[in-house]
């Protein structure tokens, strides 16, 4: 009776332990071509209808700080985020997106985000 109330306690501790590793919150930095306040604002809100629980852009590095839980990934985020107009460094925005930002918002195209890290 013991070996089988132990026995249930371990599998209980590594259900719980493989329950919290699934949920962990990951952070990432993502390169996003953007200029101003709007962008940053646009930004912000796509990376969190892609699931970022936090997400904050630097107009002056261009870099998208993200936290996340494995509901979503990174390329979801760059996806929602090209969606709304601005190029990341893995997903390009259709023109169609781009011309859609206010003329303040329309960056250089021609200059690529700067390297995306990981954290």
């Amino acid at each position: 009776m013991k070996t089988q109330y132990i026995l249930s306690t371990v599998i209980a501790l590594v259900i719980a332990n493989f329950s919290f590793a699934q949920n962990a919150v990951k952070t990432d930095t993502i390169a996003v071509n953007g200029n101003c306040g709007s962008c940053k604002k646009n930004i912000e809100t796509a990376a969190k209808s892609a699931g970022a629980s936090y997400a904050i852009w630097n107009k002056d590095t261009k870099q998208l700080v993200v936290k996340y839980a494995a509901t979503t990934t990174p390329l979801k985020i760059e996806q929602a985020v090209a969606a709304k107009g601005y190029d990341t460094k893995d997903v390009k925005a259709t023109d169609a997106a781009y011309k859609k930002l206010d003329e303040c918002c329309q960056y250089d195209r021609t200059a690529s985000p700067a390297v995306s890290k990981k954290q």
